[in-house]
């Protein structure tokens, strides 16, 4: 909701400046940095189940203060607990997922999973981008911290109350061919396969954080006005949340196709080499004022490939986790997809505040999406991933 609503009503938060919102929009991720580490060593010594229950307590309450409270100061308090919250969501669904999937499945129970999470960002994005010019950002961030307390009777009817997160004898025993790279059991940093995934998932969840944090920016820029989305006539930040709301729509089915076609015999990396170029056309286009038509198809494309790209890189990260030590794996995941969800909304508001516009952030992120497609594209004389073989096969 706030992705949507706050680069247009930041006026309503008591923010003074548009930097402001680059800001809040970046700073739960720079705190979960630190916290990450500290998030999988609780998870250790906790039941998976705690660190869910405390993770919905700490976001419905953040996302209540956005309503009651104002300032920068004050905002950016919240971010930073709100940081803690997702720190404990995240890290616990990876954990769950890796715990009660195997290599046959893992790329399907992922993508299940990160389906039915984007069915939160479906009605955060489409009611906060409808609800907000009609109530009020105060009243509608209230709102949705009440609603978010739903989760609470999910987590007690669902999760066993003495499930744990995996530990060593749940990880898969490495091989010389599957990892050259390591010559020590217990240091999973030597995992060329883990150190890929790493740095991929660092780069693409900056890229990603940009088009989640600049839609609305560049909706009102190129197409000032009302707009018309399925013969629906609707505003900036109305379209801008229809548009993410048409993706976190299909995303549950989707992000389990895509996951299940990737344990597939083919393996992972072809389609997600494909996912990357995709996304690579997309980003191309969409700073340009294009006729709306041809806009909008390059939005929706973008939005299906970034379905894949988010779910597969999620998948080859578990991959690689389960043949080395999975919650430092993880954790590592974790802390490199947060620098990177950190630095996209952060960089790409003073890019544009410096060249004027939002050109030169789209278009670098195409690039960027491109080299990396080279780096993952299948090579003939390799061996075809397959879910069977473990990540550093495919990665």
């Amino acid at each position: 909701m706030l992705y949507v609503v706050l680069p247009i009503y930041w006026h309503e938060a008591g923010l003074t400046s548009l930097w402001q919102v680059g800001i809040l929009l970046s700073v739960n991720r720079f705190v979960r940095l630190p916290l990450n580490p500290l998030i999988g060593w609780l998870y250790r010594k906790m039941p998976l189940r705690v660190g869910l229950v405390t993770a919905v307590l700490l976001g419905s309450l953040t996302t209540i203060g956005y309503g009651t409270l104002h300032g920068f100061a004050a905002w950016l308090v919240l971010r930073a607990v709100w940081g803690v919250a997702w720190s404990l969501l995240r890290m616990g669904g990876f954990l769950t997922v890796i715990a009660y999937s195997d290599d046959s499945n893992r790329g399907r129970w992922m993508g299940r999973y990160n389906g039915l999470s984007r069915i939160g960002s479906l009605f955060g994005m489409l009611l906060g981008g409808l609800l907000t010019p009609i109530f009020g950002l105060s009243a509608v961030a209230v709102a949705f911290g009440l609603i978010a307390l739903a989760g609470l009777p999910s987590i007690s009817i669902w999760m066993p109350k003495r499930s744990t997160a995996p530990g060593k004898a749940d990880v898969k025993p490495r091989t010389a061919s599957e990892d050259g790279a390591a010559d020590q059991a217990g240091v999973w940093y030597k995992s060329a396969a883990v150190r890929k995934a790493i740095a991929t998932g660092l780069i693409l969840s900056m890229l990603q954080a940009i088009l989640t944090a600049t839609l609305s920016l560049v909706i009102e820029s190129n197409y000032s006005g009302v707009q018309t989305l399925f013969g629906i006539a609707l505003a900036g930040t109305a379209l801008a949340g229809g548009l993410q709301a048409v993706r976190w729509t299909a995303e549950p089915l989707l992000a389990s196709w895509f996951g299940r076609l990737s344990d597939g015999p083919r393996g992972r990396l072809p389609l997600f080499a494909t996912a990357l170029v995709a996304s690579a056309a997309g980003f191309a286009l969409m700073p340009w004022p294009l006729p709306f038509a041809l806009w909008l198809a390059a939005v929706l494309l973008v939005m299906v490939a970034g379905t894949a790209v988010s779910t597969l890189m999620d998948a080859l990260a578990s991959d690689a986790a389960r043949t080395a030590s999975v919650i430092a794996v993880m954790t590592a995941y974790s802390v490199a997809t947060d620098l990177g969800s950190a630095i996209g909304p952060a960089a790409s508001y003073a890019l544009a505040g410096w060249a004027g516009g939002l050109v030169p952030a789209y278009v670098g992120s195409a690039v960027i999406f491109g080299a990396i497609a080279l780096w993952h594209w299948p090579r003939r004389k390799a061996k075809p991933f397959s879910a069977g073989t473990g990540a550093s096969g495919g990665l």
